[in-house]
């Protein structure tokens, strides 16, 4: 896939060199031609200078054929404005804006742009948002402790019970759509293909919660 990074701080530079690592070609935007420096002289992606909002600057950063951003600059406004140009104008599917400002943050969350707080989670969550189809953060509540993760359910789940699902992950079911249609789960609801669920979860085991939906259980349906 190729990912377009914006942001060539500490955490972009990172981000860059992890995605190029594990076989992704990378795109790095900054407007500090002196950033790039971060990346070290193993880095093979593209390094482009200029603003993360501006069309030209991501189209010359491959952002057209792009299957995930993030903006991880140091600016709450041009990551908003890169994240919203990335998600509107060019139909990226995975986007990740980092927000410092937690008031500002929820309302992005509304908007379906996951954002991201603090530093020491962020590269590894960010790499989960950013790469993830199975499991993504759709909202989290304001004190950042709680978050709802849209899953989806893969071929190894589908004909077990939602409950073997919930206690393997820890995290617990909120609501489930089937054939496009949003409906309360109970007891004794077995999961089908094509289904998504949201479940509630904490950060502790947000991670549990990705293992668990991509390594189902053997011997499939019961």
């Amino acid at each position: 896939m190729h990912v377009v990074v914006m942001g060539c701080g500490r955490v972009g530079s990172a981000i860059a060199r992890k995605l190029e690592k594990i076989g992704h070609s990378v795109a790095v935007i900054d407007q500090n031609a002196e950033a790039f420096r971060r990346l070290g002289p193993e880095f093979n992606g593209r390094q482009v200078t200029g603003l993360g909002f501006d069309r030209q600057v991501l189209l010359d950063a491959g952002i057209d054929s792009a299957g995930a951003f993030a903006a991880v600059s140091s600016g709450d406004n041009s990551n908003i404005i890169s994240a919203r140009v990335a998600r509107e104008t060019f139909g990226v599917e995975h986007v990740v804006a980092r927000i410092y400002d937690s008031k500002r943050a929820e309302v992005y969350e509304r908007m379906g742009i996951p954002s991201v707080a603090t530093v020491p989670w962020t590269v590894n969550r960010l790499m989960r948002e950013l790469l993830s189809v199975k499991v993504t953060e759709i909202w989290r509540e304001p004190t950042g402790t709680v978050l709802l993760m849209r899953v989806t359910v893969t071929d190894g789940w589908v004909g077990r019970p939602l409950k073997e699902l919930e206690r393997a992950s820890g995290a617990r079911a909120a609501w489930l759509v089937r054939f496009g249609e949003a409906q309360l789960p109970h007891s004794g609801t077995v999961l089908q293909a094509g289904d998504h669920l949201v479940v509630a979860a904490t950060d502790e085991i947000a991670t549990a919660v990705h293992d668990v939906v991509e390594n189902a259980p053997e011997g499939g349906h019961h």
